[in-house]
């Protein structure tokens, strides 16, 4: 499967895809629509990539103006491919790897002042914690959302018979696309 950034500064870089079963790309017509709608949002934004995979979805946003992304992923496969395609950009310098369990590392208390809050979150994990460790990614969404700034969007992309409630935080757009779901939510008003 062909994975390339699809436009802004480094429109049409080819990226290594994912090797396997373990990741799943997001096609170029759903990517397309998903950043229509966060093009607005990206300029001098922070972005953190959870269950990165390649890079694809932190890349783009990179690409269309965002000042730094930071990378979780725990796969060996797809950090090697991740770390080469954040070379094959020259993005060394606006990037950052977390290598390693990513519930580990949210675990660990925010400090108060944090001034590091994303403003765009991307979590997309296998579908195999929806399934099975329901409350293990419910605890990751509300630690998440503690990460979140106060106008930023987590986007959380899941199988369309998933359902995950997540009390932190609000769903305002969700989108379709065949089995797949796009959830768009912001913290939760009290």
């Amino acid at each position: 499967m062909l994975v390339r950034i699809i436009a802004g500064e480094f429109r049409g870089r080819k990226l290594l895809p994912p090797e396997g079963l373990t990741t799943r790309p997001i096609t170029d017509r759903v990517k397309q629509s998903l950043f229509d709608i966060l093009t607005p949002m990206l300029p001098d934004s922070r972005v953190y990539d959870c269950f990165a995979g390649t890079g694809s979805m932190g890349l783009e946003c990179l690409s269309r103006g965002a000042a730094a992304v930071i990378f979780f992923e725990a796969d060996r496969s797809a950090l090697q491919r991740l770390r080469k395609n954040i070379e094959t950009i020259d993005s060394e310098h606006r990037c950052k790897v977390i290598a390693g369990d990513l519930f580990r590392w949210f675990d660990r208390p925010l400090e108060k002042d944090a001034t590091d809050k994303a403003d765009l979150i991307f979590l997309d994990p296998p579908y195999r914690f929806l399934r099975d460790e329901p409350q293990k990614l419910q605890r990751l969404a509300g630690r998440l959302a503690e990460h979140l700034g106060a106008e930023g969007v987590l986007i959380f992309r899941h199988d369309v018979n998933d359902v995950l409630a997540l009390p932190s935080l609000e769903c305002f757009d969700r989108r379709e696309y065949g089995g797949m779901v796009l959830e768009f939510l912001r913290i939760a008003k009290t």
